[in-house]
């Protein structure tokens, strides 16, 4: 891994960085890294949310879908009533 070294930071700037350090609960090296990371658009595994649910993408077969679909028909029912 390389190493380097900011030069001439302003006080803004490292006030900045060591307020989401703290936040974040992290030390400012990785804070660092991962402000450069984001800003590069080179984050580490951030997809999102839609990460968290990848191991449900997929899982549903034609009759899961039939099952879904009759247990939810009655939602699909507009009542007049509840519009009045």
């Amino acid at each position: 891994m390389q190493s380097i070294t900011i030069h001439g930071l302003e006080e803004r700037l490292a006030k900045e960085l060591k307020k989401i350090a703290q936040h974040e609960k992290q030390s400012l090296n990785k804070t660092v890294k991962k402000v450069l990371e984001k800003g590069l658009g080179l984050e580490q595994g951030n997809k999102g949310h839609r990460a968290d649910f990848l191991d449900l993408f997929g899982v549903w077969n034609h009759m899961d879908e039939e099952a879904f679909s009759r247990s939810t028909a009655e939602f699909e029912t507009i009542l007049t009533e509840d519009w009045q």
